[in-house]
């Protein structure tokens, strides 16, 4: 007999959750866009951004990079303000009353949990990455020039294949030109060649390297042969994108292209990689988090407290944000080489709140 009732309190619980978390994040979206609108306009009339770029390009990219970096906060926001109505208007003393345990309780919470996690995952998975690339593009254009314009491309080294090393001194933007080129053969920790040039610059017709004023020292075991010239064309695997591929631009790959790049920044041992290592954890970390936030939130919020509404409301956002704060915490802590596992850095945050969410869950029926 109590199965209709307990499915129609399911099908409340979720209307109620969900409808809560969307209309949570519409009303956030229209304020973010605003301040943003309101930021940028000068930049936009200044350099005469044409309206359907700032909205297709720019906005269609930000609205779903923005609503995925903020679900904790709206997860927990939703579950905190939709439970602390049940609790005020004595509708969950109703529902355990009636002889839902607290552990039923929490099923239809679950199930939406799942369905904000689930697509948390699509959006970072396959929206947002190409959204992101649109986004990124117009800034570049309009937005952050000087800053591009201002990156480090000084002293580069990168490993491109096993036992090929290439070093720059430095690389112009403007002439997409590496000067002081240095490329070096190791086998059995020991140089065969070393080709330095004053300069390679790139041309893309033959998707190689145009080296100027060369010189190639060849080593077989105690002599060498030298040959120098002032040209010479060479392809090798180091193209024009390694040197473009900004610090945030892992945020546009697609996952198999991630994990691609991963692969080769660890085989060239490039220091971004903790960036590319970081973004692929986070893509998983993140929607996790929905589950451990809603178990925190309805715990908390599920009894009559003197403050009413406002009060949960106020611990929502305090432990909200404290948790966006400590996931950004633990990308520096990557960085910064103070957690070596990116994985166990991004995961941390997830396991230090699930062990909040159990002690909560176990204290809340009583």
């Amino acid at each position: 007999m109590k199965t209709p009732h307990v499915k129609i309190l399911d099908r409340y619980i979720i209307r109620k959750f969900l409808g809560t978390f969307f209309f949570t994040i519409l009303i956030a979206v229209l304020i973010v866009v605003v301040f943003d609108i309101s930021e940028k306009i000068s930049k936009f009339v200044d350099k005469n951004v044409p309206l359907k770029e700032i909205v297709f390009d720019y906005y269609a990219g930000f609205i779903p990079w923005i609503v995925n970096f903020f679900s904790p906060l709206f997860v927990f926001i939703s579950a905190i303000f939709f439970t602390s109505k049940l609790a005020q208007n004595s509708e969950i003393v109703a529902m355990l009353s009636g002889g839902i345990s607290f552990r039923r309780l929490m099923v239809p919470y679950l199930v939406s949990a799942g369905v904000i996690a689930i697509l948390s995952l699509l959006l970072g998975f396959y929206v947002i990455p190409p959204a992101n690339q649109h986004r990124l593009d117009f800034e570049n254009k309009y937005i952050k020039t000087q800053a591009i314009a201002a990156d480090n491309m000084r002293n580069i080294h990168y490993q491109i294949s096993p036992g090929e090393f290439v070093y720059v001194e430095q690389f112009s933007r403007w002439a997409n030109t590496a000067y002081r080129f240095t490329l070096e053969r190791i086998e059995d920790h020991k140089i065969v060649s070393k080709l330095s040039a004053e300069s390679a610059a790139w041309d893309s017709t033959m998707g190689g390297w145009h080296l100027k004023n060369y010189y190639i020292r060849n080593f077989y075991g105690e002599s060498e042969t030298v040959r120098t010239g002032r040209q010479i064309d060479t392809v090798i695997s180091l193209t024009i994108e390694d040197f473009y591929r900004r610090k945030n631009s892992v945020e546009s790959l697609s996952n198999k292209d991630l994990n691609d790049l991963i692969e080769v920044q660890r085989l060239r041992g490039d220091a971004l990689i903790k960036r590319s290592l970081i973004e692929k954890n986070s893509r998983i970390a993140m929607p996790f988090s929905a589950f451990v936030l809603t178990v925190i939130a309805v715990s908390l919020s599920s009894r009559k407290k003197r403050g009413g509404l406002g009060l949960n409301i106020g611990i929502g956002l305090a432990l909200s944000f404290s948790y966006i704060l400590f996931q950004k915490f633990s990308q520096m802590f990557v960085l910064k080489d103070i957690i070596p596992s990116p994985a166990l850095a991004l995961w941390i945050p997830n396991i230090l709140f699930a062990i909040v969410a159990v002690i909560l869950y176990k204290l809340a029926p009583k």
